[in-house]
């Protein structure tokens, strides 16, 4: 039987991204960013008009902040010790919604961090993407990590018998995201890698079927 394949996510899963994008944000671009509920369309404003940026010019500074400032991202807590220990026991890859141009990037910045992976690009839902990255790798038993519930969703719909975590690990937004488990998304809701390793853990001799959550 093949070793158990993990998927995750990258930003606010094993790194924080939006607090540092924040600071940037602040220290250099002239905006405020303010989260008020789940609506980040609204938490970006300039700080001269108070007006919110277009949506246009948001994904204008997202991409300037993956291509200048990775450095200023940092680990999760926990969640470098929590994949290192899952790697004794499973093959794990990162799929990250990133432009393909940016893939080597983020493999670059998590080496950096002590995580040598593969990692694979993707735009939109991520369903698709994680049924081709099982089908490669010819793995039985997979889990699938991110922090964002309509990428659950779509795996859910996608790929059933993956046994999927909703975990975000960055305290500014996790209280806003709606919960894949509790719409029936996701086998778990866990935001703190302590106790999400045990879960994931317990989980890789987990036999697929495909039942729903």
């Amino acid at each position: 039987m093949s070793r158990p394949l993990i998927i995750t996510d990258c930003d606010e899963v094993l790194l924080h991204m939006v607090s540092p994008f924040r600071d940037w944000l602040d220290e250099t671009q002239g905006v405020d960013f303010i989260m008020q509920g789940a609506d980040f369309a609204n938490a970006l404003r300039w700080k001269e008009s108070g007006e919110p940026l277009a949506p246009a010019e948001i994904w204008e500074k997202l991409g300037g902040f993956f291509d200048t400032e990775m450095h200023r991202q940092t680990p999760i807590d926990g969640a470098i010790k929590g994949i290192t220990t899952l790697r004794e026991h499973a093959d794990v890859v990162v799929l990250t919604n990133l432009t393909d141009e940016r893939r080597d990037n983020r493999a670059r910045q998590l080496a950096d961090h002590g995580l040598v992976v593969e990692v694979f690009t993707n735009q939109g839902p991520k369903g698709p993407a994680l049924q081709k990255i099982i089908e490669d790798h010819g793995a039985s038993r997979a889990i699938f990590i991110d922090d964002l519930p309509q990428h659950h969703h779509s795996a859910s719909e996608t790929v059933p018998h993956v046994r999927r975590l909703h975990l975000c690990g960055e305290p500014m937004i996790a209280p806003h995201i709606n919960c894949a488990h509790e719409a029936g998304h996701a086998h778990a809701r866990i935001d703190c890698w302590h106790e999400a390793l045990p879960w994931l853990l317990g989980q890789l001799d987990h036999q697929p079927d495909e039942e729903k959550p």
